[in-house]
């Protein structure tokens, strides 16, 4: 594929077997010798017209396929179809919603939306790049439905929910809405996660986990649950008196909640708390891999489907509901 390909390029391009066997072969064994992905060997030889490999070494499960121990594995779906859905979701900016995908692809809304949250996982940044540092602005957001648009059995579930839950923490911190920790390093990464609360037990964790010691953290009113001035420097801006003061603000990481929202409310419009995370981590990459054109940010994307899977059974083991 050129160096600047499109989507049309990449549907042509892997409309046709052999390129998706060569693309996938130089990803998972650069080096162009094919080993068996259960025990290492380089004894194999490609059964071409059942397009498998058979490995002679002994074990118990001699064949195997360019999808085993990825993402992809035991998937009926072709790589003709998943190679440009890979493409799709990783470069659309607001994301592909599994209804547009089963149209575009010709399988079922359950097929797309499972074959998303696969894509998703390969998306998941496994936080190899280190810690954040130099510059952090740290903040949180709610994800969750407006009330005045929900209907009024919702509205009393809503509020008893709350009422239970308490003000002070516990479920979605008292607020009837999920939260979104985000932490971005000015001029850098993004990493954001699914919080329960804002206390300090659960804030204080996770910050210290992403963000290295001595960095200079820019944060709204909301730092003083949990901020650690022995291990950080803080930059506060109150938001009930200006949102810019000088060096100190928020924009960064309130740009990359517009971009997580617009996809969120305006593509997926219906997203389950326990799915919220994907669909973080998805924004994430690709605000993360922003400057990558896109065939770049799709190899990129590509290189970690191998090593990691996603059953059904797994992904709906609280629920068997398929929003989004």
């Amino acid at each position: 594929m050129k160096a600047h390909a499109t989507l049309r390029d990449t549907i042509i391009y892997f409309s046709d077997y052999e390129h998706c066997k060569d693309f996938m072969v130089s990803l998972r064994w650069p080096d162009g010798k094919v080993k068996c992905p259960h025990c290492g060997s380089e004894k194999v030889c490609y059964l071409a017209k059942s397009r498998v490999w058979k490995c002679y070494a002994d074990h118990p499960k001699p064949r195997f396929t360019l999808k085993t121990g990825t993402i992809f594995e035991d998937s009926p779906i072709a790589l003709e179809k998943w190679l440009p859905a890979t493409w799709l979701v990783m470069n659309c900016k607001n994301g592909i919603s599994s209804w547009e995908l089963s149209r575009d692809l010709g399988v079922t809304q359950k097929t797309a939306w499972f074959m998303l949250h696969r894509i998703r996982l390969a998306m998941q940044d496994d936080l190899s790049g280190g810690m954040l540092g130099g510059e952090v602005e740290i903040d949180e957001t709610f994800i969750g439905g407006k009330a005045r648009n929900m209907h009024e059995s919702k509205k009393r579930q809503l509020k008893r929910k709350i009422k239970e839950a308490g003000t002070a923490g516990g479920l979605y911190g008292g607020h009837g809405k999920a939260i979104v920790l985000g932490m971005l390093e000015r001029g850098g990464r993004v990493r954001a996660t699914v919080v329960p609360d804002r206390t300090k037990s659960t804030m204080q964790p996770v910050v210290r986990g992403n963000v290295g010691r001595g960095s200079d953290i820019f944060a709204d009113e909301h730092v003083y649950n949990w901020k650690m001035p022995n291990e950080y420097y803080h930059n506060v801006i109150n938001h009930l008196e200006t949102y810019v003061d000088g060096n100190v603000h928020t924009n960064g990481i309130e740009n990359f909640w517009s971009l997580l929202k617009r996809g969120l409310g305006g593509t997926y419009v219906s997203v389950e708390p326990f799915h919220l995370f994907r669909y973080v981590g998805e924004q994430a990459f690709r605000f993360n891999n922003r400057d990558m054109e896109d065939i770049d940010r799709f190899v990129y994307g590509m290189r970690h489907v191998v090593g990691r899977r996603l059953t059904y059974a797994e992904l709906t083991g609280k629920a068997g509901e398929t929003h989004g």
